[in-house]
């Protein structure tokens, strides 16, 4: 194909030049449904996201693959079902989820000639278990198709807590070792059940282990000083990593995975967001957030690639205001309303721990609008093929849809089912209806205590009319015994052998 030759992309005719658009995700962490200005925030001002909402597509029925950090992502990067890798919420100390070999969006994108990073969360194991954090950390994102990586390995709340760039430990010291274990102490560092009065936040006794920046983390930590992240910096490292590739790869297509730790606990923002919304940390670290987003489209928009760039803006899971760490995120949240106008939230079978913030913006090809479609987060990584023109294998992210002219806001009928994971069950969305598997021996219960989440786990089956019932009060079950079978039936259908 010779310059100027053109490809018809369905009704996208598009020269050359401009077949392949620059992609960039903000992958927010525990972002809920109703935490931005454009969903309804109250308490907080969001503009750079609302910006984003009024001139692109802003989703209403679009979901994360699972109620939690772990699966949701392996679902997007897979484009299939967290259930089919056995993924879960992974210790800081993981081997890799994501094997050398698997087809992923990143390697995908290599394909079609993209520079491909990650930078910020991965929570998705590193190395082959027992990593040697003063070597070389592998297998881990260059091995899966990430040219780039810029990491906290795991998530703020576990140790070690450095930064990996790409398979070296930034500014790590050879004479002072990193160890790091999560079955027994290491190292000479206090933890906060020893030594309460170093630590600056309350923790659970979960994390309450190693003290590092004042706050306690899971698991402990030795060595490693001159490498320690500072958790307020974080705002201007991500951010400039995310600029620093934008600008290294002005002149080429590149997709940039910008994996936010925002607004994840330990909810530390930077000082200068201090007091930026009513809701203490938590809701100052949404602005934090907000703060960072802006920051990379203004960016995108002084090198004249926004006009082509497709943006799209996501979190991993739906809310959760006590997640091990007491910041008043309760005590402070006034009429603020995290989940919107949904039942559950983070780990949760209910809507809210799926249903969340989803904006596709592409400026002079998105046209802005509201849509109530159906969309898993998973169907990002077929309709991204369909785009940029990559034929998928027949095993290549089974559970990913083609959907390019929904998110581009072109048609509006999307998916008609849909499993959402929880951390205790799956439910079935089938348009209108939802149905929430039946869990016994439910040994969640007292887990979400803690966190003030309703979990939505029963031992008996559960069927909602969403179109009636939004918020999941009216469990029609027993009188429509036919349906929960033919949903149940259909659920067993997809684990097994896909949409």
């Amino acid at each position: 194909m010779g310059c100027g030759d053109e490809v018809n992309h369905g009704n996208h005719v598009l020269h050359e030049k401009n077949t392949k658009p620059n992609i960039v995700i903000f992958y927010i962490d525990d972002l809920g449904y109703g935490d931005v200005g454009s969903y309804g925030a109250v308490g907080v001002e969001t503009p750079s996201i609302d910006k984003l909402a009024e001139n692109g597509v802003r989703f209403t029925d679009a979901h994360s693959s699972a109620a939690t950090c772990t699966p949701s992502r392996y679902s997007l990067l897979t484009g299939e079902h967290g259930f089919r890798n056995n993924a879960a919420i992974l210790p800081g100390d993981a081997p890799s989820l994501i094997r050398p070999g698997k087809a992923t969006l990143p390697a995908m994108l290599k394909k079609a000639g993209y520079q491909t990073a990650v930078i910020g969360k991965w929570h998705l194991g590193l190395g082959d278990g027992d990593v040697n954090w003063n070597g070389d950390v592998s297998p881990g994102p260059l091995d899966i198709g990430f040219d780039y990586s810029f990491l906290l390995p795991a998530t703020g709340d576990r140790v070690p807590t450095v930064y990996l760039e790409n398979t070296k430990v930034v500014n790590l010291d050879p004479n002072d070792p990193i160890s790091v274990s999560y079955k027994g102490k290491v190292g000479e560092r206090p933890t906060r059940l020893e030594r309460p009065d170093l630590a600056r936040v309350v923790a659970d006794e979960q994390h309450s282990e190693t003290i590092i920046n004042g706050v306690s983390r899971i698991g402990t930590m030795g060595g490693g000083e001159s490498a320690l992240w500072v958790d307020e910096d974080f705002p201007d490292v991500f951010t400039g990593k995310a600029i620093d590739f934008i600008h290294a790869n002005k002149n080429k297509p590149f997709f940039l995975f910008h994996s936010y730790h925002d607004i994840h606990v330990p909810r530390l923002p930077h000082p200068r967001f201090k007091g930026k919304s009513s809701m203490g940390p938590r809701g100052d670290a949404i602005a934090q957030m907000d703060w960072m987003t802006g920051k990379v489209v203004s960016e995108l928009e002084q090198l004249g690639l926004a006009e082509n760039t497709l943006i799209i803006f996501t979190s991993d899971n739906g809310p959760v205001l006590t997640d091990g760490y007491d910041d008043q995120a309760i005590e402070l949240l006034g009429d603020h309303k995290p989940w919107g106008p949904f039942r559950g939230g983070k780990y949760s079978a209910f809507e809210a721990g799926t249903r969340v913030p989803t904006i596709v913006y592409w400026p002079g090809k998105v046209k802005p609008k509201v849509s109530d479609a159906l969309l898993s987060q998973m169907d990002i990584y077929a309709s991204v093929a369909k785009l940029v023109g990559v034929k998928l294998e027949d095993n290549e992210a089974v559970d990913s849809v083609e959907y390019l002219s929904v998110l581009l806001g072109e048609e509006e009928i999307a998916r008609e089912a849909l499993i959402e994971e929880s951390v205790a069950t799956n439910s079935l969305r089938v348009n209108q209806w939802k149905y929430i598997a039946p869990v016994k021996n439910n040994n969640v219960a007292a887990f979400l205590a803690h966190k003030n989440i309703e979990g939505g786990f029963a031992e008996k089956p559960q069927l909602f009319d969403l179109s009636k019932d939004i918020t999941e009060q009216n469990n029609l079950a027993s009188a429509n015994p036919k349906l929960v079978q033919q949903m149940q039936l259909r659920l067993t259908e997809i684990i097994n052998s896909g949409y």
